[in-house]
């Protein structure tokens, strides 16, 4: 491959991507509402000469660029988060801004720069015969990843029958190769109690107060540490071989976590004893951690097993901007692949044929990233847990943007990673099938 022909032709199509993205930005698309935001994708593919784009019945837009073998899968979710609160915004979070360097709007890092990374490094592809026998280009936009995090890639799995050898998630990495993510699930707990007049409480039981107690304890879980006489041990014990076979990939993707999110009680009035409590935990979970020890370890809490108290997993079933619903536990598993994998490499290969060694960026963050390890982890969740870790389809991490601009006011992105981006998922392909 002639790698300087494909910056060329990467940095030819700055432009285009701009506009893409800024067309994208201004279509609002939050989950289950990501119609207008799909089909502006799929007249771009289609205006590329994609060999095939189709929506599928979920409302996934899926892309092909050539006719080979070996299919080769670039993902972005084209759903974003809202917009929160307007008054923290300098700009029109849908009309945005464009400067020299960058593009502001909601999704711009969060991930609508991926799938217009994608698209153009498909066409690249195709510009400069880089298209062989050998692979087949698959570009997904899929839906509702912020609402539940790889619900779309089950349903193109399972349901579509549609599955790649290995998939390029195009979520934000700063610039650098991620290999892995922490997996989280979402857990329920539930309290009885008996209501009463609030002047005298002592007639009844306060699901409010018992609650306190275990919140405590859920506190600690993610607070202690795991020494002998630590009697709710912490979820730092995870990084040590003591309790974990697999500490040394908890050490690489960092250890659990554990907070609550969200309460709800029932009463019958506000002069009452509350009769029932519950709160919602958002738990992160490191390599060694199942759903089923994470249920278990809110299980075996003191306060829990005191109060008899019902501990289980959420499920999602919201229906998709076609009226699709394809229900799931929300849970989203952990995963990792190895250093050495050939997806890894193929991936450090395609880099730094192009961009040398290390991450590099705009004025604003190249220093930042050179100090930064070229390969590594995101912090958040993505399509991964569905395709990696529910069906071991090998996931390697790329895309344009910040991590940290996810979900914050005044959200933007870089040009420069828009062509960066477009040209290494250009060169992938051929490294990986020769």
């Amino acid at each position: 491959m002639d790698y300087t022909k494909i910056k060329e032709k990467a940095e030819s199509y700055k432009p285009a991507m701009t506009k893409f993205l800024r067309d994208l930005v201004a279509i609002p698309g939050e989950s289950c509402g990501e119609e207008g935001v799909i089909k502006r994708i799929e007249a771009e593919m289609k205006s590329l000469e994609f060999n095939k784009v189709e929506i599928d019945p979920q409302g996934n837009v899926l892309g092909y660029m050539g006719t080979g073998k070996t299919l080769v899968g670039y993902d972005a979710h084209i759903d974003t988060v809202g917009i929160g609160e307007l008054s923290n915004w300098t700009f029109d979070p849908y009309k945005g801004f464009e400067t020299e360097e960058e593009i502001g709007g909601r999704g711009t890092s969060d991930q609508l720069g991926g799938i217009v990374s994608a698209v153009y490094g498909a066409r690249i592809m195709k510009d400069l015969n880089l298209l062989s026998d050998k692979y087949t280009v698959l570009v997904t936009g899929t839906v509702q990843e912020e609402d539940c995090d790889g619900n779309c890639w089950l349903y193109i799995i399972n349901k579509d029958k549609v599955k790649p050898e290995f998939v390029v998630s195009t979520e934000p990495t700063d610039g650098g190769i991620y290999r892995g993510q922490r997996g989280r699930m979402e857990i329920r707990v539930d309290v009885k109690g008996v209501s009463c007049h609030g002047s005298a409480p002592e007639r009844g039981d306060n699901a409010i107060y018992k609650m306190c107690e275990i919140l405590m304890n859920v506190r600690d879980l993610n607070e202690n540490d795991a020494a002998d006489n630590t009697e709710i041990k912490g979820l730092v014990k995870m990084l040590d071989k003591k309790f974990n076979p697999e500490y040394k990939e908890a050490q690489f993707l960092g250890r659990g976590t554990v907070t609550t999110s969200q309460i709800f009680f029932t009463s019958p009035s506000r002069c009452a004893v509350a009769d029932s409590c519950s709160i919602s935990l958002d738990r992160r979970m490191t390599s060694g951690e199942t759903w089923e020890s994470c249920l278990d370890e809110i299980r075996a809490l003191p306060a829990v097993k005191k109060y008899n108290a019902t501990v289980s997993m959420y499920e999602y079933d919201r229906p998709s901007w076609t009226g699709v619903s394809y229900p799931q536990e929300c849970y989203f598993p952990t995963w990792v692949i190895p250093e050495d994998h050939a997806v890894t490499k193929a991936m450090e290969e395609a880099y730094t044929n192009l961009y040398e060694k290390t991450r590099s960026g705009s004025k604003e963050t190249d220093a930042m990233r050179k100090a930064r390890p070229l390969t590594d982890k995101w912090t958040f969740s993505t399509n991964g847990v569905a395709i990696m870790g529910r069906h071991g389809i090998p996931v390697i991490g790329f895309g344009p943007g910040a991590e940290a601009q996810a979900h914050a006011p005044n959200e933007k992105t870089w040009k420069d990673d828009l062509v960066k981006c477009a040209a290494v998922y250009a060169a992938l392909p051929n490294l990986y099938c020769k």
